[in-house]
């Protein structure tokens, strides 16, 4: 069966669970969500109005780090490992999701926000904030250069979904925002982030999206 996933290729979230998929080799559809009409806010997708939504059988689903988990877990016996081999390595793959979703991503998406979509949409950016926020994820980075001196991923020596949730939130850090010093500066955040975004799943992925 052909997973439908509601949103558009571009987005850092739709790019999230399209990763997942193509690590396990499900066929999806991506039915194109406008964005910027607002389709997002049509009826299918409440309460939250958000995508990516994905509908599989008679499950449909919301909320991209759910959506990964699911899939790693349903198709645990196809391609890598995506979860944990342990109790504990599982467990450090949720704690490293949780620290992606709420110290890495908002930081990122702020900064995204204000240094490249208020622009593209003609309005000011307030660089201020934007600087706040850079002085925040140096930290937060500082953080993982600490762990990735220990391990050669997030979780552990094999990559799980911990490394894959931040593959969009990089590539928009280093190649939309202009901010790709806060990674090539940090020997084993670089080298991380190198070996991540070199897997074949997500350079099959940027092709996808015409990046």
């Amino acid at each position: 069966m052909v997973v439908k996933v509601y949103g558009t290729v571009r987005s850092a979230c739709v790019q999230r669970v399209l990763a997942c998929l193509l690590e396990k080799g499900v066929d999806f559809d991506v039915v194109h969500v406008d964005l910027e009409a607002g389709e997002q806010k049509r009826p299918e997708f409440l309460p939250f109005g958000q995508v990516p939504a994905i509908e599989d059988g008679h499950l449909k689903l919301y909320e991209s780090r759910a959506i990964i988990k699911y899939y790693a877990a349903k198709y645990a016996d196809h391609g890598p490992n995506l979860l944990g081999s342990s109790l504990e390595e599982r467990a450090l793959v949720d704690q490293w999701l949780e620290v992606e979703a709420h110290n890495f991503n908002e930081l990122v998406y702020t900064l995204v926000l204000q240094l490249v979509i208020l622009p593209r949409m003609g309005e000011p950016g307030d660089l201020a904030l934007a600087h706040s926020c850079e002085q925040k994820l140096e930290k937060v980075l500082d953080v993982y250069e600490q762990r990735l001196s220990k391990s050669s991923y997030l979780a552990g020596e094999t990559f799980s979904l911990a490394d894959l949730s931040h593959l969009p939130g990089i590539r928009y850090l280093m190649n939309e925002a202009k901010m790709g010093h806060l990674v090539t500066q940090r020997k084993n955040v670089n080298a991380w982030w190198e070996d991540i975004s070199n897997r074949p799943a997500w350079k099959k992925l940027m092709q996808l999206a015409g990046h």
